[in-house]
């Protein structure tokens, strides 16, 4: 059994091109020895945001703070602390922080994939 608590977790800039103002952090990962599941949070600043991407994967994700945006393909959706949002396989994504604080989401994957 682990367990941590996010402050005792490296942070780590998102260097994907496409990614500004994004910080990574894996609290539950392979480095745990996680066999199918790994958690990742991402912080990002205000004004920044994760690549327009897409993965082969379902990523399950949590709001825990700050407000913004999930471009779903082009379509941007309003999210807020508490929200929970499916990313389908192959879904092309990107999260945007448009306030004033750090936006803060939980990113839930098939540890491959982390």
């Amino acid at each position: 059994m682990k367990i941590t608590r996010l402050e005792n977790c490296e942070k780590k800039a998102v260097e994907l091109e496409g990614a500004s103002g994004a910080f990574r952090q894996v609290p539950i990962g392979r480095a745990d020895g996680a066999p199918n599941f790994s958690i990742r949070v991402f912080t990002l600043e205000p004004g920044g945001h994760t690549p327009h991407h897409s993965h082969e994967s379902e990523h399950l994700n949590y709001v825990l703070s700050g407000v913004g945006v999930a471009l779903e393909g082009e379509t941007a959706r309003k999210i807020r602390q508490g929200d929970f949002i499916l990313v389908q396989p192959r879904e092309v994504h990107q999260y945007r922080n448009e306030g004033d604080e750090p936006l803060v989401f939980m990113c839930m994957v098939p540890s491959r994939y982390e």
